[in-house]
C-alpha cells in the first residue's frame, strides 16, 4: 500500500491492495487491517484507510495468539466499524474475524487464495487450532469466494460450503501494450515468484541446465532466508544461463516480461497467480507446472508439463515459431481482457460485497467494506 521495500511480498497482498482501492475508488468506504511494521496508525492512502494491529513478533510464544493478536485483531475490526468484512486465505484469522462478525451482526466474506485452502489432505497439516478455527470460519462466512471451478468443486464436496467463482481482476501490466516477440538472438525466459518450497525454482533450474542457450530470469526473495533458499542461490550462481534479479521493483515489471519467450511456473500448488495476469495482459504466453481449471492446455495460452522435458519442449516450441508465439500470445491476450479486467470483475465482487451486507444488515452503521 505504502510502495516500501519492507514485509512480505506476495500475489495476495498485491490483490489485496488493489481491490482496496478499487472499492475506494468507487464510493465505498475501506479499512485495511495490517500488522505494525512501523507506519503510523490510522493512516491513509489512496482513499483507503489503513489500521494496524500489534507487530508480528509481538508477545510471548505461546501467549501472542491471544495476546496481542487476537485482542489487537478485535480491536481494529471494532475500530474499522464496517458493515462487511473481507479476508483471504486459511488461516486462524479466518475464524477469529467470522465468530467476531456473527456476535456483531456483521458480513463476513472469505475468498479462497489458493487451491491449498481448500483440500483437506492440505488442511490435515495446520496446527490444530488453525484447522479448527479455519473450518469455523470457513463454514460461518457469509459468502464464500472462489477463483476456479475446481476450488468450487472441492469446497462443495469436501467441506459441503457453497461459493461463487469470480477471476482474480488485475489491471493491465504497464501501458497494456502487446509485448513484441523474443529475439532469436538473445531469447529468455522469466520466472516470478517468491522463493519457498511451493515454487520449485530447484525445478527452473533443471530446466535452465537442459536449455543452456536460453537465459533464464528470476525475479523474487526468499520467503523467508533458509539453507533451502540460500542452496538455491549458491546452485544458481554455478549456472551460466541463470540470472537472479532479486526483487524487481512493480514499476520494471513490465519491461521484464516484455520480448520474453514466456513467463515459467514451477509451482506444485496455486490458487490463480498473478503473474500469470501480468504475462497475458501484455501478451507474453505462459508455460506451467500448474495449470488453473486446464485454461493454459485448453485455450493454447501457452504449455502445460509436469516434468522437466515437457517444460523444456514447450519453451523451445514457442521459441522455435514466431507465428506459434504470436498466436498463443494473442489468445493470453484475448483471455485476459475477456475475464480478468477490474472494470469488469470488481462490479462483481461488489453485488457479492452488497448481499451479503444485506442479510447482515445494522441500520445505524455507514456502508463500508473492510479488507485484511
Amino acid at each position: 500500500m505504502a510502495g516500501g521495500r519492507t514485509g512480505e511480498v506476495g500475489g495476495i497482498q498485491r490483490q489485496l491492495s488493489l481491490m482496496a482501492r478499487w472499492f475506494a475508488a468507487r464510493g465505498h468506504a475501506v479499512s485495511m487491517l495490517t500488522w505494525d511494521e512501523g507506519q503510523p496508525d490510522d493512516i491513509v492512502i489512496d482513499g483507503v484507510r489503513v489500521i494496524k494491529m500489534c507487530r508480528r513478533t509481538e508477545g510471548i510464544r505461546g501467549v501472542r495468539f491471544v495476546y496481542p493478536r487476537w485482542t489487537s485483531l478485535i480491536a481494529a475490526m471494532r475500530k474499522a466499524d464496517a458493515k462487511l468484512y473481507y479476508q483471504n486465505t486459511a488461516e486462524y484469522v479466518t475464524g477469529q474475524a467470522a465468530y467476531w462478525c456473527r456476535r456483531n451482526g456483521r458480513a463476513f466474506v472469505f475468498s479462497v487464495a489458493n487451491d491449498w485452502d481448500c483440500e483437506s489432505e492440505a488442511l490435515a497439516k495446520l496446527r490444530a487450532r488453525e484447522r479448527i478455527l479455519y473450518m469455523y470460519g470457513l463454514r460461518h462466512a457469509t459468502a464464500v469466494v472462489a477463483q476456479t471451478r475446481k476450488q468450487q468443486r472441492i469446497l462443495l464436496s469436501e467441506h459441503s460450503v457453497p461459493s461463487v467463482v469470480i477471476p482474480m481482476p488485475s489491471p493491465p501490466t504497464g501501458d497494456g501494450t502487446l509485448s513484441p516477440p523474443p529475439d532469436p538472438a538473445s531469447p529468455r525466459v522469466v520466472w516470478v515468484a517468491r522463493i519457498a518450497a511451493a515454487k520449485r525454482l530447484e525445478f527452473l533450474l533443471d530446466v535452465a541446465e537442459k536449455a543452456p542457450d536460453i537465459v533464464f530470469e528470476v525475479a523474487g526473495v526468499p520467503d523467508p532466508r533458509s539453507a533451502y533458499t540460500d542452496s538455491l542461490a549458491e546452485r544458481a550462481s554455478r549456472i551460466p544461463n541463470v540470472r537472479m534479479l532479486g526483487r524487481v521493483e512493480r514499476a520494471n515489471i513490465p519491461a521484464l516480461y516484455r520480448g520474453a519467450i514466456c513467463l515459467c511456473c514451477t509451482s506444485s500448488h496455486e490458487g490463480f497467480p498473478n503473474t500469470f495476469l501480468e504475462a497475458w495482459s501484455q501478451g507474453v504466453p505462459v508455460v506451467s507446472t500448474f495449470d488453473p481449471d486446464d485454461i493454459i492446455h485448453d485455450m493454447g495460452l501457452g504449455g502445460v508439463g509436469h516434468d522437466v522435458p515437457a517444460i523444456v519442449n514447450h519453451i523451445r516450441r514457442l521459441a522455435a515459431s514466431r507465428e506459434e508465439w504470436q498466436a498463443a500470445a494473442q489468445r493470453g491476450r484475448d483471455y485476459y481482457v475477456e475475464n480478468h479486467l477490474p472494470a469488469n470483475v470488481v462490479p462483481r465482487f461488489e453485488s457479492v460485497f452488497l448481499e451479503a451486507e444485506s442479510r447482515s444488515a445494522s441500520p445505524q452503521l455507514s456502508r463500508s467494506a473492510s479488507v485484511k
